[in-house]
């Protein structure tokens, strides 16, 4: 049974690392192919070493992968806000069909 589900959780990782590439391939500007790259394989990676962690059955190597995914979970998105941060304010051209921009009134009070 814990085969079954291991492979079930690096399947549905691998998964979800495939439809980051392909967000990274498709999307039209930096923020979203961030927000494409960030959400789906932090998740996918940490299904993958998650299923590593029940996989190997000894309870230190369980605790590590732990470990290993909470750090990963709360790295990777603190990244890439900061890099959309800077490039924002570097300037970076959105996408044209971009709706919104919550940061604009900052950015007009900035330019003063």
């Amino acid at each position: 049974m814990s085969d079954l589900l291991v492979a079930a959780l690096v399947l549905l990782g691998s998964l979800l690392v495939v439809v980051a590439c392909i967000g990274l391939l498709r999307l039209p500007d930096l923020y979203t192919r961030m927000h494409a790259s960030t959400k789906p394989a932090t998740l996918g990676v940490s299904l993958i070493v998650g299923a590593l962690g029940l996989h190997a059955g000894d309870l230190g190597i369980a605790v590590r992968a732990l470990l290993i995914v909470l750090f990963f979970l709360a790295t990777a998105p603190v990244a890439a806000h900061r890099l959309g941060h800077a490039a924002y304010w570097a300037g970076v051209p959105r996408w044209s069909g971009t709706v919104r921009d919550d940061l604009a009134k900052h950015r007009s009070e900035a330019s003063r």
